[in-house]
Order: C-alpha cells, then sequence, then structure tokens
C-alpha cells in the first residue's frame, strides 16, 4: 500500500507542460480504460438479462437525451479552457447559471417530447419508452447545478481528480444497473444505474473543487463565452448528427432489437480505440491552447501526439475487427451474432475517428472551431444523401449503415482533415500520413496473421479469442520493432519520453 500511494502521489500532474500532459493522459486513460471495462462488463450482463429489444428501448432514451444536449451545448467549458488566462472565476458564476437554465431546459424538452420519440422510435412499446425517456429526463436537471469548478480540472491538467469524479459515478451505474436488472430484468435497470451516477457526479463535484457559486450573472461573460462558443454548438449538433444520426434512422426504420445491434457493435467495436480519442481531446486541447502562441512546438507535440495515437489505436481496431465472431460468440451469445460484420466494419470507424480527434484540438487551439461545424455539414449531407439506399433500399441493414459511415470517414473527410491540419501547421501532408502509415501497416499485417491462424485452428471460440490476442499482439510488436529498426520511425523515442516524464 505504501508504494501504491508513493506511485499515486508521483503521477499527481506537476511540473511543466510536458510532464503534465504525459500525467495527466496516464489519468485520462486510466479513468477511460476503467470506467470502459466496467461499462462494457455492464452491457455483457444486461445483453443476456433483459435481451436486445429492451437494450435497444434504453439506447431510445438515450438517443434523445444525448440529441437534445448536443443541440444545446455552448461550449461554455471549451471557452474557458481556450481563455490564456490562468484564473477564470469572474466567468463561473455566469457559466453555472447558464448550465442551470440549460440542464432545465434539457429536462423539460424530454418530458414533453417523451410521447413524440417513443412514438417513433419506441418500435411498438410506447408508454415503455416514455417512462424512460421522462426518467432519464431527472439527468441533465441534476448535472446542471454541479460545480462550474471542475473546468479547472481540464484547464490545468489536474486529471486525477477529474478520474475519481468520473470513476465513482460508473462504479455506481454498474452497481444499480445490475441491482436492479437482477430484482427486476427490464430497461429500467439501465436508466436508473444512470441516473444514480450522475446524482453522484453532482455531490462530487463540490466535495472535489473548493469553489462555491452563486446567483452572481454577468452579461458580458456570456457574450464573450457564448461567442466563442458558437462553433462549438454548431459542430456539436453535427457531431450527433453523423455520430448518433445513425442511431436514430436504424430505430426509425428497422426497429428497436436492430438498434440494440448496431449500438452494442458501434460501442464494443469503437470503444478501445476511441478511449484514447477522448483522452487526445481532453488532455491535448489545454496543452496545445498552451502552444498556441510557438508553431514550432506546437507542430512538434502535435507529430508526437498523432504518432502515439495511430501507434495505439491502429492495432486495437484491427484486432477487434479480425476476432469480432469470437468474441461476440464468447461474451453475448449466438442472439447477438447480427451484430459481427456491423462490428467489423466500425471497428476501422473507430480507428478513424480516434485519428480524426487529434486534429479537432489543433483547430480549436488556434481559433477555428468554426472548421468543425463547416466539415460536420459535409460530413452530415453526405450521410444523409446515401443511408437510405445503402440501408434499405438496397436491403444491407445494419452493416450498410455502418458502411455509409465508415466510407464517408475514409473519403473525403480524413483527407480533407489531414490537408487542413498540415496547412495551419506549415507542414507537408505526408508527414502526417507517415505518423499514421506505419501502425496501419504493422496491424494490417497483424490481422492477416491472427485470421490465417483462426481459418486453420479449429477450437472453442474462448480459446481462439484468448489466442488470437495472444499472438496478435506479439505479431505486431514485432514487426513495429522493425519498423522502427529499419525507417527511423520514431515511436520508440516517443515512449521513452513519456515513461520518463511519468516517472518525475
Amino acid at each position: 500500500m505504501s508504494r501504491l500511494r508513493a506511485l499515486l502521489r508521483r503521477l499527481v500532474p506537476s511540473g511543466g507542460t510536458a510532464e503534465r500532459v504525459v500525467k495527466s493522459a496516464i489519468w485520462a486513460m486510466g479513468q477511460n480504460a476503467f470506467g470502459r471495462v466496467l461499462q462494457l462488463a455492464m452491457l455483457v450482463v444486461l445483453a443476456r438479462l433483459i435481451g436486445p429489444t429492451q437494450i435497444g428501448l434504453v439506447g431510445v432514451a438515450l438517443l434523445a437525451l444525448s440529441g437534445i444536449k448536443k443541440f444545446t451545448n455552448v461550449g461554455l467549458d471549451a471557452a474557458l479552457v481556450q481563455d490564456e488566462n490562468e484564473d477564470v472565476d469572474e466567468h463561473l458564476n455566469t457559466v453555472w447559471i447558464l448550465e442551470i437554465a440549460r440542464g432545465a431546459i434539457i429536462s423539460g424538452l424530454l418530458v414533453l417530447a417523451a410521447p413524440f420519440i417513443a412514438q417513433i422510435l419506441g418500435d411498438g412499446n410506447i408508454q415503455s419508452t416514455t417512462t424512460l425517456i421522462q426518467v432519464i429526463a431527472l439527468s441533465p436537471l441534476l448535472l446542471g447545478f454541479k460545480n462550474p469548478g471542475m473546468v479547472y480540472f481540464q484547464k490545468n491538467l489536474d486529471f486525477h481528480k477529474r478520474f475519481v469524479y468520473r470513476v465513482s459515478g460508473d462504479v455506481v451505474q454498474v452497481i444499480v444497473a445490475i441491482a436492479w436488472a437482477l430484482v427486476s430484468p427490464t430497461a429500467m435497470s439501465l436508466v436508473a444505474g444512470y441516473v444514480a451516477a450522475d446524482f453522484l457526479r453532482l455531490v462530487l463535484s463540490y466535495l472535489l473543487h473548493d469553489f462555491r457559486p452563486n446567483l452572481s450573472f454577468s452579461r458580458e461573460s456570456a457574450n464573450e463565452l457564448i461567442n466563442y462558443g458558437k462553433w462549438i454548438t454548431g459542430s456539436s449538433i453535427l457531431y450527433f448528427l453523423y455520430s448518433e444520426g445513425d442511431d436514430a434512422f436504424v430505430g426509425a426504420f428497422i426497429g428497436a432489437a436492430p438498434l440494440a445491434f448496431y449500438q452494442y457493435a458501434y460501442r464494443f467495436s469503437n470503444a478501445p480505440a476511441t478511449e484514447l480519442t477522448s483522452v487526445i481531446s481532453s488532455v491535448m486541447f489545454p496543452a496545445f491552447s498552451k502552444l498556441q502562441d510557438d508553431t514550432e512546438q506546437l507542430r512538434n507535440t502535435f507529430k508526437k501526439t498523432l504518432r502515439v495515437n495511430a501507434f495505439i489505436s491502429a492495432p486495437v481496431a484491427f484486432g477487434i475487427a479480425v476476432v469480432a465472431p469470437d468474441f461476440v460468440m464468447v461474451a453475448l451469445g449466438e442472439e447477438w451474432m447480427t451484430m459481427v460484420l456491423p462490428m467489423q466494419i466500425l471497428a476501422i470507424y473507430g480507428f478513424l475517428r480516434a485519428l480524426g480527434q487529434t486534429f479537432g484540438p489543433i483547430w480549436k487551439a488556434l481559433g477555428r472551431p468554426d472548421l468543425l461545424t463547416k466539415l460536420g455539414t459535409l460530413r452530415v449531407i453526405l450521410i444523409a444523401l446515401t443511408i437510405y439506399p445503402v440501408t434499405v433500399t438496397w436491403g444491407y441493414g445494419i452493416a450498410g449503415t455502418a458502411a455509409v459511415v465508415t466510407a464517408i470517414y475514409v473519403f473525403p473527410m480524413m483527407p480533407i482533415d489531414i490537408y487542413l491540419t498540415a496547412k495551419m501547421l506549415e507542414i507537408h501532408p505526408f508527414e502526417t500520413v507517415r505518423e499514421i502509415g506505419f501502425p496501419v501497416l504493422a496491424s494490417a499485417i497483424m490481422a492477416g496473421v491472427v485470421w490465417y491462424i483462426n481459418s486453420i485452428v479449429q477450437l472453442p471460440a474462448i480459446a481462439e479469442l484468448v489466442i488470437g490476442i495472444v499472438v496478435g499482439a506479439a505479431t505486431y510488436f514485432m514487426v513495429v520493432a522493425l519498423l522502427e529498426r529499419q525507417f527511423r520511425w520514431g515511436i520508440g523515442q516517443n515512449i521513452q519520453g513519456i515513461v520518463a516524464n511519468a516517472r518525475r
């Protein structure tokens, strides 16, 4: 225990920007990994207890909540993080009042709109879906009152405190949801866990930070924050449309059970790769903001970040794609095998998302959040034009939906992201492609080896899954070592630097 306490003290973010970024990233990745393992374990248990149709109804409720939250996100926290001033206390009371108003609006809209949403997406379970949506409406009302001082955890890279805040809620959610499902195996178990987690986070926000808000409102502060955040609002709405609009489409045109298959495929395929995404977004945005006046250092930091990002997310995505059949059979059972092909396609989408989120923090740090909105608009238009014919008219179902969102990210979105970022940082686009190319090559070789072994060895699914993971990991690191030695890729030096900063 004494060694553990010493390690935790060493990992508390301190020192220079590089050291704080590394230690904050460790906490953020730990938070995401631990939280995601809990979430996925809960989903595996509930998948067997309550079945795909009930889980699909919860998906409708969460979709309604997410949609209204995205449409009312005015980017207040992003504006505070981007602010060059270290002390933003003068804005926090205004932020608190705006967030309370936003929470009340979201809750009210959910309660009023619940019957209409249930009519469209409830797949015949109108009363049950209405009740689920109205209960989950408590969540934004609770979080509207959370301590606005929490923004300092991100702004100052104090992610050890954010770890406690997020993970504590995740633990409570899992306990409440599973306990409820054991007594009453219905969709309400998931919703109850969700609300319980947010109630705990509201309490923790005041225990973890000593700022105490009051009813003091500044119109000047509000105008300043909203002026920056207006582009965040636009990008948030568009993010919902292109990241969850496919969920709404599946629920409306195919049904609740297919929605559960699609959402599970998305979560399991995207979770490992995109957990890195949220770390990149949350840690690198404040780090990039501190470097916004030093183009050379910003350029170097971006390249190192992208290199590490691709090094981690590529093998995870390719690995999920190749072991998906065995994983679904072992974790969820034969009833869920419909989700295998969408899961394999969406694994590649998860990798692309992880890469794409390296670019967004650069744009926001350099004062160009409008790019998120403008490119999001293009992406939504392309999805809207293609999703119906591929999914419904041509009969490809949820696999077609997955293919549409993935293909549009492959082209034209990713090339545009690379071009714009390279132009802003004054580097050649090939430098960005190079950082992505090496781990993609190593991951493709890894996936090929695992697929070949699975094709010639006939074993129970769980044995094939374990062998695939072990062989895949060994193959990937061997290929990476060869590429590093042959082409001086630079990933070894980056990892050594991360370890050195973490030990300080």
